[in-house]
């Protein structure tokens, strides 16, 4: 996969489909990388331009030393953006990529003409949440928070077959250094005054059983944009793109269409 040098930072990314074709962005959710999509894209309609990438920290992304500012994230995707010369692109984000969805569309509307926030808010946590966890990694290392993590991904039944395992490697995986410096991006971040401002088409995604992310926090959080519709996935959690990958791309579909992004 080829490497985006900004600078600062080298991005891991992945472009696919014709380049007239109507673009669709995804960013990944903390402690996983791009794949997390690659079957939901493998189900979607073809002649899309569709760019992947690994956030800072992560996959085959460099990772400079944190702490990160959410600000930083929505910058790198920016730039991203520029360098893949890509605009009025579909922006489909999960949990922190929901986030940095949100400060991107504030900030470059000509980028991003609509939304998916998926399994994410506008402030997800605490700060006290976030010093916890991060405390606890200094100390016992990835390791340490990805069991937990597993519980408030996915449903019981998933992660009691073991059907987590290979997210659950990935996440141990994952430089605790990037880890780390997107928790503190997270902890900072409070966006329900900016993205209440917001006027473009938006969907929300939540998964019923989703630990992280409820539904009550993603709808709040949707609401905030006038127009938005709410989608609530049952039988998943925070992830669906992993375990519920056909419906994920069936409702994305149909938001596409919607909104006439289709080539």
């Amino acid at each position: 996969m080829p490497l985006a040098d900004l600078g600062d930072v080298q991005l891991n990314y992945t472009l696919r489909g014709p380049e007239t074709a109507p673009p669709v962005v995804f960013a990944h959710a903390l402690g996983t990388d791009q794949h997390i999509w690659d079957r939901v894209i493998d189900l979607l309609p073809d002649g899309l331009r569709i760019l992947t990438f690994d956030l800072r920290g992560h996959g085959g992304s460099s990772a400079p030393d944190g702490p990160y500012s959410m600000g930083t994230l929505v910058r790198d995707t920016e730039r991203l953006m520029e360098f893949c010369e890509i605009r009025d692109s579909l922006f489909v984000g999960l949990s922190i990529g929901g986030m940095i969805a949100q400060g991107l569309a504030v900030k470059r509307l000509d980028q991003i003409r609509a939304l998916v926030l998926s399994n994410t808010a506008a402030k997800i946590g605490t700060p006290e949440i976030w010093q916890r966890r991060m405390a606890a990694i200094r100390s016992g290392g990835m390791t340490a928070i990805s069991t937990d993590t597993m519980q408030r991904w996915f449903p019981r039944a998933y992660v009691k077959s073991g059907a987590h395992a290979p997210t659950q490697a990935q996440i141990e995986n994952c430089p605790s250094e990037g880890y780390l410096g997107c928790c503190a991006a997270i902890a900072g971040t409070d966006f329900y005054t900016p993205t209440s401002g917001l006027r473009l088409p938006a969907l929300g995604i939540a998964g019923s059983e989703d630990g992280s992310t409820p539904p009550d926090l993603v709808r709040e959080t949707v609401d905030l944009i006038p127009g938005s519709q709410f989608t609530l996935l049952r039988r998943t959690g925070h992830v669906p793109p992993i375990d519920q990958p056909e419906t994920y791309a069936e409702r994305l579909t149909h938001f596409m269409q919607e909104i006439a992004h289709l080539g």
